[in-house]
């Protein structure tokens, strides 16, 4: 079987909108906004080679086990569940709410303000802020277990949101770097076009068009839960699986509590 995508009628960025919009997710909706993938595992080369597989994501697997180490610590957490948790998974966080967003778009108005507000009406440590892409996928994909992010739209066509145009001051990290525009990869020569353009690129690739379905199915399809999403490693906190959570719920403090819960921390989307 080859797919629409696969045979070039429709891009890959159309059809992964397509796919969005069918399950729920919209730009009106920070906490259903749409959720692309990593594509890219290579943020450290002058030049970006993308004819060589391993330049790419390994989009048959979630952002939790994209790496051997990493994976085996989620399945041990899922095995042991852990005792401060009330339900068996491998992920406590999304890989896509509304903090997530508003941190990726701070820089741009009105996300600023939505960021602000979110963190309780200031910007984060800065530390924790999102100011490289190289770094952030190192976080997502490897060394912070309660990082599991994916993307959103903007990394595949809008340049302005990796630049500090507004002049917020944004703070200082621990090693005295001043944030300001986003740190981009070497092979995008600081050129947040330049970026975006490889980027778009490298999602329209041969490679990407021949392994998108994988990724599909852990995000959309029959990987999203259930047994299928065991065996994958992609299986998230009951909460987050919004239409599929009992809210005949008695308690009204315990109801509120589940849906402020899904609402912070984001949602699966509905299966296609």
């Amino acid at each position: 079987v080859s797919f629409p995508w696969q045979k070039r009628e429709i891009s890959n960025f159309d059809y992964l909108m397509y796919l969005n919009t069918l399950a729920g997710r919209s730009y009106n909706d920070y906490m259903q906004y749409p959720v692309f993938p990593w594509v890219l595992a290579d943020y450290h080369s002058k030049t970006l080679n993308l004819t060589n597989p391993r330049t790419f994501r390994d989009l048959s697997k979630p952002m939790g086990a994209q790496t051997i180490e990493r994976k085996r610590k989620f399945i041990q957490r899922y095995n042991e569940v852990e005792k401060n948790l009330s339900a068996q998974c491998h992920y406590c966080t999304h890989y896509s709410s509304a903090i997530i967003v508003a941190s990726y778009l701070v820089r741009l108005e009105p996300f600023t303000q939505t960021f602000c507000s979110l963190q309780g009406g200031s910007f984060d440590v800065a530390d924790r802020m999102f100011h490289s892409v190289k770094s952030t996928w190192e976080s997502a994909s490897r060394d912070n277990m309660s990082d599991v992010r994916e993307l959103i739209p903007e990394f595949f066509y809008l340049p302005e949101f990796l630049t500090n145009a507004n002049h917020f001051e944004l703070g200082c990290m621990q090693d005295g770097t001043v944030l300001g525009d986003v740190q981009l990869p070497p092979w995008a020569d600081g050129d947040p076009h330049k970026f975006i353009l490889l980027h778009r690129q490298a999602l329209e690739s041969d490679y990407v068009s021949a392994h998108l379905h994988h990724w599909i199915d852990l995000i959309f399809g029959h990987k999203q839960h259930g047994s299928a999403a065991v065996e994958a490693v992609n299986t998230y906190h009951p909460y987050f699986y919004g239409d599929k959570m009992d809210l005949n719920i008695k308690d009204p403090l315990i109801k509120s509590t589940i849906l402020g819960f899904i609402s912070n921390f984001g949602q699966i989307p509905k299966q296609v």
